[in-house]
C-alpha cells in the first residue's frame, strides 16, 4: 500500500508542479526546457513504476473486497476503455477530437479511471483508480487558469490516424498488457 501511495504521490506531484508557472518557469530557467524535460518525464515514469508495482504487491497480499462489481461493469468498462484509448492518442496528432475535447489525454484519464472503478471492487483500486480521477478532474479545471496552448489545424484524417491508433492502442492493452502484466484476461480468446 505505502509503495503505491507514495508512486501516486510522485507521479501527481510532478504534474501538479507543472501547474505552478512561476516555479515551472524558475526551474526551467535553470536548468534548460530539455533537462527540465527529461527530469520530468524520468520523475513521471519513476512514480508509474512505484505505482504499478506497489498496486500488484497490495493486491497480492489481499486488498480487501470492498464490493463486488456485477458483470455487466466490466463489459461498460472494456467499451470506455476502448474510448479511452483514442482520446489518448488523439492529444497528438492535429486533430478535431482535440479541439472538441481540449485536453483528450486528460479525458482519457478519467474515462480509464471511471472505467476501473466500475470493474473492481477491492480497496487498492478504489484508492487507485479514485485518486487518478480527482487528480484528472482538477488538472483539467486549472487548465482554465493556465494559458491556452495553441494547436495546428485540425486535420480529418489526423482523426482517422487517431482512431486506428486508438483501437491499436486497446488491442495491445487488453490482449498484451492486461493479460501479462495485471494476469487478468480481459477480452474472450
Amino acid at each position: 500500500m505505502k509503495l503505491m501511495l507514495l508512486g501516486l504521490l510522485v507521479f501527481i506531484g510532478a504534474h501538479v508542479f507543472t501547474t505552478m508557472r512561476v516555479a515551472r518557469a524558475g526551474v526551467v530557467a535553470k536548468i534548460g526546457e530539455g533537462p527540465y524535460k527529461g527530469l520530468y518525464s524520468l520523475v513521471s515514469i519513476a512514480g508509474l513504476f512505484l505505482i504499478g508495482y506497489g498496486f500488484a504487491a497490495w493486491r497480492a497480499e489481499g486488498s480487501p473486497q470492498l464490493w463486488y462489481p456485477p458483470l455487466w461493469t466490466k463489459h461498460l468498462a472494456i467499451l470506455l476503455m476502448l474510448f479511452a484509448s483514442i482520446c489518448v492518442i488523439a492529444a497528438y496528432p492535429p486533430t478535431h477530437i482535440r479541439v472538441w475535447l481540449k485536453h483528450p489525454m486528460l479525458v482519457g484519464v478519467k474515462i480509464w479511471a471511471l472505467a476501473h472503478l466500475l470493474a473492481n471492487g477491492d480497496l487498492a483500486g478504489i484508492i487507485l483508480f479514485t485518486t487518478v480521477l480527482a487528480w484528472a478532474v482538477w488538472s483539467r479545471i486549472s487548465m482554465k487558469w493556465r494559458p491556452a496552448p495553441s494547436y495546428p489545424a485540425p486535420k480529418w484524417v489526423a482523426d482517422g490516424v487517431a482512431v486506428a491508433a486508438g483501437l491499436v492502442l486497446f488491442l495491445l492493452l487488453a490482449k498484451l498488457f492486461h493479460p501479462y502484466v495485471i494476469g487478468l484476461e480481459v477480452l474472450p480468446t
